[in-house]
């Protein structure tokens, strides 16, 4: 962020097989970076970049208008159905290390399905890698992205009715990460002013956090 025309945010996208990480990933980027399509075992082999190109009128600094670019990184399901959870998370630390250890990470995104119930224990695989990826302060860069939120609309639920009716466990984990959630269409392709609301609302989340950033190596 040196240049005041310009900002980048660096992402991570986690979460088990078949909640819509890469697709997120894409919608969040405005691309088709990363390999996204139903199948009946894990689609993600490795760790990958993704970078948007330069995204107007979400920003202004001293009056001006400021570029914003996104650098999203893809991931793995954790677990796997190909790989060991040690394979999965020494891919990831490696990833994060290299991408991000020049600017630091201002997210992770936990990426769950808003089209299925979340049940006891069933969120602690992923819970757990990011506590060890990112340490004790993971609940201050964590947000959850509920995927296939057009399905529950579909199903007569609105993010308020959804959230009335959803499990302990999702609620417990919202409010463990300071209520920092977003709800996901997970259409082919997002359209321009879909991806800016959730845009806006990441920029929102890493606002309130002081832009401060995790993972950047020190120089000295």
């Amino acid at each position: 962020m040196a240049d005041s025309n310009e900002m980048t945010i660096n992402l991570v996208v986690l979460g088990k097989t078949q909640t819509g990480k890469s697709a997120a990933g894409n919608s969040l980027l405005g691309s088709s970076d990363f390999e996204s399509h139903l199948s009946p075992s894990s689609v993600t082999m490795c760790c990958s970049l993704g970078r948007s190109g330069r995204i107007l009128g979400l920003i202004r600094r001293n009056g001006c208008e400021s570029a914003l670019y996104v650098r999203v990184l893809d991931t793995p399901s954790y677990p796997h159905t190909a790989l060991s959870k040690e394979q999965v998370r020494n891919s990831v630390r490696a990833a994060l290390a290299h991408h991000f250890g020049e600017k630091g990470l201002h997210l992770a995104l936990l990426v769950l399905r808003a089209d299925l119930p979340l049940c006891p224990d069933e969120s602690d695989d992923t819970v757990q890698l990011i506590q060890e990826l990112l340490g004790p302060t993971w609940k201050d860069f964590t947000a959850v992205l509920l995927t296939h939120a057009d399905k529950a609309e579909e199903a007569g639920y609105s993010e308020e009715t959804y959230l009335h009716r959803a499990s302990s466990t999702l609620l417990s984990l919202l409010s463990s990460v300071q209520h920092k959630y977003i709800f996901l269409d997970n259409h082919n392709s997002i359209i321009k002013e879909e991806r800016n609301i959730v845009l806006t609302k990441l920029l929102d989340f890493i606002r309130k956090n002081n832009y401060q950033v995790l993972l950047k190596h020190s120089k000295e």
